[in-house]
């Protein structure tokens, strides 16, 4: 097979330990901090080129969260790589035993990133692979070709490819990867190719970390402070246009109150983008023509109401479609499937259970929003709904918490990453009973 020998190579090289000492965990991760430290103007320019995103927006939200995990892991790594002593009080085991789980690395690892944020999801998983002691072979996004590049082009430079690599390609290549035995396989993407890779890592019983988003709800009440939600609904919608695993893809609100939170949506936009968000150096571009056609196709076929378009007619050669925020009915087009684009469609709800009736009668979303200061309804929201994450009156925010995995539940994935979640992914817990004789 194409990568046989190229797995095989990694193996061998775990097999020999050479990634197993925390020195050296901590020498390649260094590796990779200074990597992406000297190649990070690199790094902003072809994100710019894949996606037309401000190179301040990959600098802050890819470049310093990748070097933030970084460095959280050479902090901690000492400690959580340490064996861990267990309460053996309640287990009917001899006074001369202790019980303790020690903390093995998993093997070789395939990580499967995505086009939308190229650097992050490439590098940032890849941290807890390399400090949990393991090799790692990454198949990057074709979509976003020159990032894929740059990437292919510096960890050449800068890892021995027994232990870090790069595979390009598109789907002949990742087929032929899938193939190949692994130890973790993780993937990032949308749940129907996350089936492909599921069942191919059935074939070798191979544990698989899933980032699938999915339709991530807004609920906003009308005792929320309209100006803030609006602000921070347009900070986290229409950064990267919408292609953002949690962004909100749809609001539910009352109908009295959905044009008011409408017109602040607007004011927030203007503020944002200018006048014309075409013009506006912030606003990013679809990533290419073949989602730009899907995205428009939704809105052709929706028969929801347009409350704001700001900005140019949508251009397929740009790339560019305005930010939209759209009246919709539960049936609509837009409510089908996660959006991932520059669409905000808003359904009115009746009261604040008919909006927890409707999130928990549709697949389990990557993350959810409530805006509101009533903490009976808060409460209500965190027992009765499930989800990946949760930010509650802002959004996007709970991901950037050291402390909190990262991770989705049923349709929107499986597994979790982010600080020592991500080591205990990237790690095999063993457990030891030790006597004396």
């Amino acid at each position: 097979m194409a990568f046989h020998n190229l797995v095989e190579a990694q193996r061998k090289y775990f097999l020999s330990d050479a990634t197993l000492p925390l020195e050296k965990r901590k020498e390649v991760l260094n590796t990779l901090k200074r990597m992406i430290t000297e190649n990070k103007e690199d790094l902003g320019k072809v994100v710019h080129k894949d996606l037309k995103r401000h190179t301040a927006y990959t600098e802050a939200m890819e470049v310093q969260a990748t070097l933030g995990e970084i460095e959280y892991f050479l902090k901690h790594l000492d400690e959580w790589a340490a064996p861990t002593k267990v309460d053996t009080s309640h287990s009917p085991i001899d006074s001369d035993a202790e019980a303790f789980i020690v903390k093995d690395p998993k093997g070789v690892v395939l990580l499967i990133a995505p086009w939308n944020y190229p650097v992050s999801m490439c590098f940032w998983p890849l941290v807890a692979i390399l400090g949990a002691g393991n090799t790692c072979i990454i198949k990057p996004s074709e979509l976003a070709p020159n990032s894929s590049d740059l990437f292919e082009n510096l960890v050449k430079k800068y890892f021995d490819p027994r232990h870090v690599t790069i595979v390009q390609g598109g789907i002949p290549e990742t087929t032929d990867l899938l193939k190949e035995r692994f130890d973790h396989i993780m993937y990032t993407g949308a749940p129907p190719v996350a089936k492909i890779v599921m069942t191919a890592a059935a074939k070798h019983l191979t544990p698989v970390t899933l980032e699938l988003g999915g339709k991530c709800p807004v609920v906003v009440e009308p005792d929320a402070d309209v100006k803030k939600t609006a602000e921070r609904i347009v900070a986290a919608k229409w950064t990267n246009v919408g292609q953002t695993c949690i962004t909100p893809d749809y609001i539910l609100t009352p109908k009295n109150f959905q044009h008011k939170l409408a017109s602040a949506i607007e004011e927030e936009l203007k503020k944002k983008y200018g006048n014309e968000p075409k013009d506006h150096p912030l606003y990013s571009r679809i990533i290419n023509e073949r989602h730009f056609d899907r995205l428009v196709d939704v809105l052709d076929r929706s028969n929801g109401k347009v409350l704001v378009k700001h900005g140019a007619d949508h251009d397929r050669e740009d790339k560019f479609i305005a930010p939209h925020v759209i009246e919709v009915e539960k049936d609509d087009a837009f409510m089908e499937h996660e959006i991932f684009g520059p669409f905000l469609p808003i359904l009115s709800m009746d009261n604040f259970d008919d909006a927890l009736a409707y999130i928990k009668s549709h697949e389990k979303p990557l993350a959810s929003y409530l805006f509101t200061n009533d903490e009976e309804k808060i409460k209500q929201f965190l027992a009765k709904t499930t989800a990946g994450g949760v930010t509650i009156n802002d959004v996007h925010k709970h991901i950037g918490v050291k402390t909190l995995p990262f991770g989705g539940v049923g349709n929107s994935g499986q597994g979790r990453y982010n600080g020592k979640y991500g080591f205990d992914t990237f790690t095999h817990e063993k457990s030891v009973l030790k006597r004396k004789l």
